[in-house]
């Protein structure tokens, strides 16, 4: 099944897709998420390199991305309470807000290299005759579409459900 245009995406209190849902002016999705510098390779000194950033994307009510909001105390600065408060001041502005479900478009958004949005993950089947072999050759991975930096993956049945 191919990925559709608007992806739905769920509304689960008490879990990382909790902070969704519409306004007056369409829709968001809001979360505290941490990533690290492009090319960062993972080691003793990676609580230094981490970033912790508070995101509030909004949507039209067709679901295209129409801007985002995106703040970082900066590398190696712990998630404290600064996160939380900037992530509840954006969503304290957003006229009308009600929690639910909701269906986005893909997007990506770049800010200081690191990659923000939910990105159509497609892929395509291995060529005719291409080395691998198994029971699974020639049978191509599935599409889904992947939220960055949260790494929320979603996927088929297309339900709004997501995996880690």
């Amino acid at each position: 099944m191919a990925i559709p245009e608007v992806i739905p995406i769920r509304h689960e209190p008490g879990y990382r897709t909790e902070n969704i849902g519409r306004y007056d002016d369409g829709q968001f999705f809001a979360s505290i998420t941490a990533a690290y510098p492009p090319g960062y390779r993972m080691g003793p000194d990676w609580l230094e390199h981490r970033r912790w950033f508070a995101v509030l994307h909004r949507f039209g009510a067709d679901g295209h991305h129409t801007g985002s909001d995106i703040w970082t105390p900066g590398p190696g600065v712990p998630a404290d309470g600064r996160l939380d408060a900037k992530m509840e001041g954006w969503l304290d502005e957003l006229p009308g807000l009600v929690f639910g479900d909701i269906a986005i478009r893909p997007f990506e958004v770049t800010v200081d290299g690191i990659r923000f949005g939910l990105v159509a993950e497609r892929h395509a089947p291995p060529a005719p005759g291409a080395a691998g072999g198994g029971a699974d050759a020639g049978e191509d991975e599935p599409d889904w579409a992947e939220l960055y930096p949260d790494r929320l993956g979603f996927h088929e049945p297309w339900d709004g459900l997501y995996d880690t």
